[in-house]
């Protein structure tokens, strides 16, 4: 456990503090310093499509979007914004634009002229030729060349008040960077940091910062460093948020909340982007709901940060605990459905009872029980007579006072400190409930010895994230290995509100690893299934627990040259049986081949209507007509083995 400025990243870690940043003027939209967090999206169509841009643009705006970015991937590309601008300003708005800038340092300077703020990004504003060693004085010198290369956009940025964006993405980061650094967090930062004190040794500070990932931990443990880096050197610029290729549906949107609340919740970041394949006006939704939950948050002034850190901010390491069961240790984290607000003492029929399983994973066909991948671990069922057979795997939670310790797989719950005047316990698993006035040092010291005893955590307050922390924080200064099912209640949500929240508040712990399991509590308003539904592509989302195929798609752009959402939903009916398997589909090479290490297989993007395959990022299948790529991905991966035929429930 450390407890040092080599692990700050935020004001308070146990209380809800905004960080406060340098302003950077974007128009007539300041950001940073006491400033709303602001909503920005991207237009997906080819920047020489004025009026498309310019309507989209517009559906944006009236959608609650505060800045607008467009992509310029050749000086034409730039030139044309000026058009966008000015139709747009003839139409009544007055939004400030950002240009999406990757290779053309000479596209940059000519945006930079016409629109607000321009996006660079370090690993495609380096020379493309590298070495497989760098001495420092090579280094150095490549770091000089940048300088020579990037003075003349921020000379002009200087002279038209235009902000940059200074943006590292996972999926490409220059091959010196990575040769010293790994293409990792810290390589990540790094990359956006050199180009950061080139800026201020010109003397310029209208600069925003960025880290992208589709890897939510990444992109967590990168956007954490980037603030400890900031905080050490005393000047921190305005973080822009987002998981980069997030996808498409309920998965997408779990996953951009999970990056991007998981820093709202510890102050961190000042404009967000929820990255959508789907149309960009549909991302602003999601981002208000965000930005929703904490502009009613009271941030408090903390004079000093004296949190202990318990766990490394920047590293992945889950909290060691004991095995009991399927529980704890090496386990994925289990899930714990609960239906015990059914208010009654016994299911009325079979019909009742099968149809409360259904929803929970689970069927019954000729008296066997199947599940599948997204089947629950355990139901908490209350106070409920056990008069039903129930699966083999499926394990019951039943209120210690009318446990039967009779019957098979069926575990007691207990609340607090009447695990200790009860003499009917389980010899397997016991079940206790504690919140945070109940959880003492005492409390600790009598329950760590015991191998049967799994904690849960409830929080009855709204500050949910920060309370938790300081139960764990009491466990491991105690050093305890109890094991922790993390519950949270939400009856008072609508199903996006509880979607979004729900993804913030678990992820955020499991990301850090800490929690063995989930279990969720809803009001009327959200389905047993919905529910689930939910838990499970949480721990997806998180890394955790793998129960379907995962699609990391980007929301396309100008460099687009096919229909990307058509694309996935071909690819997704034909491969969401492939649980684990990691499938990209990217517009075009920007980030494509970088983003391919993080996948299995990639479909990207590499001219009109021609697409490259990749297994992992090696090219497998280069520009191959569209109409026949989906069936050559499928083909790829049969030939590595990593395909299974689609197949019904499994028996249990």
């Amino acid at each position: 456990m450390k407890n040092n400025s080599d692990l700050t990243y935020c004001n308070s870690l146990t209380s809800y503090s905004r960080f406060k940043t340098r302003i950077v003027n974007i128009g007539n939209v300041p950001l940073g310093g006491n400033n709303p967090i602001r909503i920005q999206s991207m237009t997906n169509i080819d920047t020489m499509n004025t009026i498309g841009n310019v309507e989209q643009a517009i559906r944006m705006v009236n959608a609650g979007c505060e800045y607008v970015r467009i992509t310029s991937s050749d000086i034409k590309d730039a030139k044309n914004l000026k058009n966008i601008k000015n139709e747009l300003k003839k139409r009544g708005y007055n939004v400030p634009l950002i240009a999406d800038v990757h290779f053309n340092p000479k596209a940059a300077e000519i945006a930079a002229g016409i629109v607000e703020k321009v996006r660079i990004n370090p690993g495609n504003y380096t020379d493309r030729k590298s070495k497989s060693e760098y001495t420092d004085k090579e280094y150095n010198y490549e770091i000089e060349k940048i300088k020579n290369s990037i003075t003349p956009l921020i000379k002009i940025c200087k002279q038209h008040n235009t902000a940059i964006r200074i943006g590292s993405n996972h999926g490409s980061l220059s091959q010196r960077i990575m040769n010293r650094y790994g293409n990792t967090p810290l390589g990540m930062v790094e990359a956006a940091m050199e180009f950061v004190h080139i800026c201020e040794e010109l003397n310029f500070y209208d600069i925003v910062l960025s880290m992208k990932a589709s890897n939510t931990k990444t992109m967590i443990q990168a956007c954490r460093l980037l603030q400890n880096k900031m905080i050490k050197q005393g000047i921190i610029y305005p973080q822009h948020l987002g998981i980069t290729e997030a996808g498409q549906g309920d998965d997408a949107r779990i996953k951009s909340a999970i990056g991007i609340g998981a820093l709202l919740e510890d102050g961190i970041g000042n404009t967000i982007r929820v990255s959508l394949t789907e149309e960009p006006e549909l991302e602003i939704p999601v981002a208000k709901t965000l930005i929703n939950r904490y502009s009613k948050k009271i941030s408090k002034h903390v004079k000093k940060n004296t949190d202990k850190i318990i766990i490394s901010p920047f590293l992945y390491k889950k909290r060691k605990t004991f095995n009991i069961k399927n529980i704890g240790n090496k386990n994925v984290p289990v899930v714990i459905a609960d239906i015990s607000d059914k208010n009654k003492t016994f299911f009325d029929s079979e019909k009742e009872l099968k149809k409360i399983f259904k929803e929970l994973g689970y069927n019954k066909k000729k008296n066997k029980w199947l599940k599948d991948n997204i089947s629950c671990d355990y139901i908490y069922i209350g106070k409920q007579k056990i008069k039903f057979t129930h699966p083999d795997s499926l394990y019951l939670i039943q209120d210690n006072d009318v446990f039967d310790n009779s019957k098979k797989n069926v575990f007691p719950l207990f609340q607090g400190e009447e695990y200790f005047k009860c003499d009917k316990k389980s010899a397997q698993i016991n079940f206790v409930n504690i919140t945070i006035n109940n959880l003492n040092d005492k409390f600790i010291n009598k329950i760590k010895t015991d191998p049967t005893v799994v904690l849960i955590f409830e929080i009855q307050t709204k500050d949910t994230v920060r309370e938790q922390r300081k139960m764990f924080s009491k466990l491991i200064n105690n050093n305890s290995e109890t094991p922790v099912i993390i519950k949270i209640k939400y009856n008072y949500l609508n199903k996006k509100q509880f979607q979004l929240y729900s993804s913030i508040d678990f992820a955020t712990l499991l990301i850090d690893g800490l929690g063995d399991g989930i279990w969720i509590k809803t009001g009327k308003k959200n389905s047993l299934k919905f529910t689930n539904n939910t838990c499970f592509k949480i721990l997806q989302a998180t890394g955790n627990r793998f129960s379907q195929t995962e699609y990391i798609s980007c929301p396309s752009c100008g460099r687009t040259q096919f229909d990307i959402e058509k694309t996935l939903a071909k690819i997704r009916k034909h491969t969401h049986h492939l649980k684990g398997l990691k499938i990209g589909i990217m517009g075009c090479i920007v980030n494509g081949p970088g983003e391919m290490n993080d996948t299995d297989y990639g479909y990207v993007g590499s001219g009109k209507n021609k697409i490259t395959l990749y297994k992992k990022d090696k090219i497998i299948k280069k520009n191959i007509d569209e109409k026949y790529a989906v069936e050559q991905l499928i083909n790829i991966i049969k030939k590595n083995n990593d395909w299974i035929d689609e197949k019904p429930l499994c028996p249990l």
